[in-house]
């Protein structure tokens, strides 16, 4: 049963999706994953896609901000709480483009590729992690 009432979904709707995605990770994933927020924006700010160098907002669908699990310490805690941004346009139009998925596995796997990052994996161990070939 889709979580999703209209054929674009809302930002609470795509949050409701993510959430779901979370709460059916194994136990020591959400253990770990602590508090992690998420966020869900129409668009990255500018400030961000600046600083990433990239032109158009259609080409982030997610982002994680924070400090990863692997570079936390006990002497070195990170200051601010994890953030994990998915970018609702973004998402839409891929999943509008490719025509091969439902918009509930798209959310879901950008929300699992950015929860990686909290993990500190690198894209290559997040698309060996999700079955795919780095495309």
């Amino acid at each position: 049963m889709s979580l999703f009432t209209a054929p674009a979904p809302g930002a609470d709707e795509m949050l409701a999706c993510a959430e779901k995605c979370f709460a059916e990770l194994p136990e020591f994933m959400r253990k770990a994953a602590g508090d992690v927020r998420i966020v869900v924006m129409d668009y990255a700010e500018d400030e961000t896609l600046d600083e990433m160098g990239i032109e158009d907002a259609l080409e982030l669908t997610g982002l994680y901000s924070g400090v990863p699990l692997t570079l936390e310490s006990v002497t070195q805690p990170a200051l601010e709480r994890p953030l994990i941004y998915l970018y609702r346009m973004p998402i839409l139009f891929e999943w509008a483009g490719r025509g091969d998925t439902s918009i509930e596995d798209l959310v879901t796997h950008v929300f699992i590729h950015e929860l990686g990052h909290h993990f500190g994996w690198s894209d290559e161990e997040i698309d060996m992690a999700l079955g795919e070939d780095g495309h």
